[in-house]
């Protein structure tokens, strides 16, 4: 291995290990709030880069009626729950004019648009469009019913819901590949190095989300709620923070990140429908590195996997997945010897 290569490795870590970090921030976020364990966050990903792939041939994308029956399942569940109350909630008339309006409007766009011809800004805000609104609507029909049972209930239906959009992808998208153009199609000289322009794109929205996430969490009202409901959901709603607020938020945020990263990804590699599995696997362990807790550390730990990839995929391409899968068994070995085990004390 000369310099070169080295260089060239680590542009591929990196860029995968970006959106590695942004993937193990957002499962961090779910899991710390709803103490939902997101499996099905690799769907977003995959999601995301066919629906991408279907807007920039021309396509419209199936995946809007997905929205659409989504949307239609929570309202009715809106509905049955305003029955069931003896006052009528105008905040809920509101959520329900809403969930019917807003898939319309898309069907819409998504129909009468010329696709292929639109900006590439266009297309993103397109696909962001369709798939962020997921989040929450998954939340409203699975989680929500079932947010105070046992975190073992929440992992299997997690899943559940993870096998459930494997196959509604194969049945929107087909079992056929996709791959998008990319967002900067250009190279540049750094003090010698020649550096994709993709790469950079990709570490630079990667960056711009991460710190986003931070700023929302730290500096804003809203993030400080969820901080709160992360921290103890009884006493955030004594306080009038709403739990169910918190888990459609970062269901919300969990979507925009797993499509964006989809967006990103997709035109450096083929994506598939069950592609976005392995992809937030990768994240995963990321997020264990930082113990499902710390933000930082799971970011780094991330980006870590993706140069341990890419420079596994140099020296020992077959035993590349098994390398980088490894790596979580060392570190749940550290931490189940450094945590503080708390002992139930019961009659």
């Amino acid at each position: 291995m000369n310099a070169q290569i080295a260089v060239l490795l680590g542009q591929d870590g990196i860029s995968n290990g970006a959106i590695y970090a942004l993937l193990a921030l957002s499962i961090v976020l779910v899991f710390t709030v709803t103490r939902v364990l997101l499996i099905p966050q690799g769907e977003f990903v995959s999601y995301g880069a066919l629906t991408m792939a279907a807007i920039q041939a021309g396509q419209p994308s199936a995946i809007v009626w997905l929205l659409a029956l989504l949307c239609a399942g929570s309202a009715a569940v809106d509905v049955a729950q305003v029955l069931m109350r003896s006052e009528r909630a105008p905040a809920l008339r509101w959520a329900f004019a809403g969930k019917l309006l807003y898939p319309l409007v898309m069907i819409g766009l998504v129909y009468t648009l010329p696709l292929a011809t639109l900006p590439m800004a266009l297309q993103i805000a397109l696909t962001l469009a369709l798939l962020m609104p997921l989040g929450p609507l998954l939340y409203r029909l699975v989680f929500q019913p079932i947010a105070d049972a046992p975190a073992l209930v929440l992992l299997i239906v997690a899943i559940a819901l993870h096998v459930s959009m494997v196959g509604v992808g194969l049945l929107v998208f087909g079992p056929g590949g996709a791959s998008t153009t990319p967002l900067v199609d250009a190279m540049v000289e750094v003090g010698g190095v020649r550096i994709k322009g993709q790469t950079l794109c990709v570490i630079a929205v990667a960056l711009v989300l991460i710190g986003a996430l931070y700023l929302l969490s730290n500096r804003t009202l809203y993030g400080k709620a969820l901080r709160a409901a992360a921290m103890n959901r009884m006493g955030a709603r004594l306080m009038g923070i709403s739990p169910v607020f918190a888990g459609k938020a970062t269901f919300f945020l969990a979507a925009l990140v797993g499509a964006m990263s989809g967006v990103l990804i997709a035109p450096m590699t083929a994506i598939y429908y069950d592609s976005g599995f392995i992809i937030s696997l990768k994240g995963f362990i990321g997020s264990i590195i930082g113990g499902l807790v710390s933000y930082p550390i799971a970011a780094l730990g991330a980006v870590a996997v993706g140069l341990i990839e890419a420079f596994s995929a140099f020296w020992a391409s077959t035993y590349k997945e098994i390398i980088v899968f490894t790596l979580i068994i060392p570190v749940l070995l550290w931490l189940s010897l450094t945590s503080r085990r708390v002992e139930e004390d019961e009659a």
